[in-house]
């Protein structure tokens, strides 16, 4: 029977990630495809959108159609879910694989590139236990040409947990193998350095219990990421390899049973791996019956949205996008180099005291070479428009070390584009771009050209 294939994601979606997630599947299922010119098309109807992407370029007679949708996750949720269905999924449906995907090598955060991400793998693993777990490293710097031992430890935790690992090279050299026994485990995170500042990890193996020391207070409560992230994947792993007594962590320093919270993601994973914390309880969770859900109120709806028209329907593209709740991306040059942003404009003076150090980022950054213009938009919901107005004041920064530093010749032009609501009003003033609830495409009289011609297109092309 044939089906459509759907993927489902809380990230802005790119070409290269589908390319990878459609030649998986046909991999996994001996199917035959041609792949030319991949495109990804916000599907209109009556010149509304749909909240549906289709995906086109690929052709092969197992699959009729491929789609895309915007989604959230509740907690620690994977960047894609891919899904078998003549209908739009629901969560009642299985997927078939569940995709973290990365453009962050150790080069640049080995936390980040290995820890941060674990505890999701953990997570959906609670929720559909026998699916295919991928993590995909989509690079886009230079790979650091020696691993550190932070990454083989976490490349050989996520092989225990039968996590597929695509885009790295060398992942198949022997160093990277999954742990065979508990004891090669606690041997290899013992063995890595200690750290200069805080706590360092090790683990200590009793009779009934193996401890692990990790800080996990950040600003007086749970909330250290990578931390989480670590211990709760260590965990996963020894009950992987069949140790059944007690976890515990040791020095983390978490100063009262207040400090731990109640249902946050480390608390529900602790309740279900039995983790421990010394001298504190794990409260019990309730257990959440939803993973994901349609995105229907994120402001990332709209800035997406443009940012794929644009891409798809004009001359014009990308340089910079932040989409709320997304993974950040990097700013490219105009001779094609990708630069990550800094937080600050002097760390050593953000660190004294000074908070006007700070680098406030926009939701998106387009170029129009036509125009020698550089459109610097900041997203919202329609209910705070205002706010969102008022944000364009704190691009001063961003726009100094990043646009006016590498494109020096080009204008900018600031604007605020919007999500929500069921107003049928063309804005005005510093509103460029408006997405109704119901789909509507509402665009200003004094839209930015790039706006109107990437508009113009895509209507052109659903009539």
């Amino acid at each position: 029977m044939f089906k459509n294939l759907w993927i489902l994601t809380e990230e802005r979606p790119k070409k290269e990630v589908i390319e990878v997630i459609f030649n998986k599947y046909l991999t996994d299922n001996k199917i035959a495809s041609f792949i030319d010119n991949i495109r990804i098309i916000p599907i209109l109807n009556k010149d509304e959108f749909s909240f549906t992407y289709e995906i086109t370029g690929i052709k092969t007679p197992k699959i009729l159609n491929i789609y895309l949708k915007i989604i959230s996750g509740t907690s620690s949720f994977v960047d894609y879910l891919v899904f078998e269905s003549i209908n739009e999924p629901n969560q009642n449906d299985i997927p078939i694989y569940a995709i973290e995907e990365t453009k962050t090598d150790d080069k640049e955060s080995r936390n980040t590139g290995v820890y941060q991400r674990c505890s999701k793998f953990v997570y959906v693993d609670f929720f559909y236990p026998n699916i295919s777990k991928i993590m995909l490293y989509n690079l886009q710097i230079e790979q650091k040409k020696e691993a550190t031992l932070t990454y083989i430890f976490g490349t050989k935790m996520l092989k225990t947990l039968g996590v597929e690992i695509l885009g790295k090279k060398g992942i198949n050299n022997e160093k990277y193998n999954a742990f065979k026994t508990i004891d090669e485990l606690i041997d290899l995170k013992n063995s890595m350095p200690k750290t200069r500042n805080g706590v360092t990890v090790r683990l200590t193996k009793k009779n009934n219990s193996i401890e692990i020391s990790a800080r996990l207070e950040k600003s007086g409560k749970l909330g250290s990421d990578p931390s989480i992230g670590m211990t709760t994947i260590i965990s996963n792993c020894l009950r992987k390899l069949g140790w059944n007594k007690d976890i515990i962590i040791t020095q983390h320093n978490l100063p009262n049973q207040q400090s731990v919270g109640k249902n946050n993601k480390f608390i529900q994973i602790a309740n279900k791996l039995n983790i421990k914390l010394e001298n504190l309880n794990i409260p019990i969770a309730k257990p959440k019956n939803q993973y994901w859900y349609y995105e229907i109120n994120g402001e990332k709806i709209s800035t997406i949205f443009l940012d794929i028209v644009v891409d798809e329907f004009s001359q014009g593209f990308t340089i910079y996008h932040n989409h709320a709740g997304c993974e950040r991306g990097y700013f490219l040059t105009k001779d094609g180099k990708k630069l990550t942003i800094e937080k600050y404009t002097d760390r050593d003076k953000y660190k004294g005291g000074d908070k006007t150090q700070i680098i406030n980022l926009p939701d998106l950054v387009l170029i129009d070479n036509s125009e020698d213009l550089i459109i610097n938009i900041e997203g919202e919901m329609y209910k705070n428009a205002k706010a969102g107005i008022k944000q364009l004041e704190g691009f001063d920064a961003f726009e100094k070390h990043y646009i006016t530093k590498y494109y020096p010749k080009f204008e900018i032009n600031r604007t605020v584009v919007l999500y929500g609501s069921e107003d049928n009003n063309r804005p005005i003033g510093k509103i460029s771009f408006i997405l109704n609830t119901q789909g509507k495409i509402l665009i200003s009289l004094t839209a930015p050209k790039l706006f109107q011609k990437s508009f113009d297109n895509i209507f052109d092309y659903w009539n």
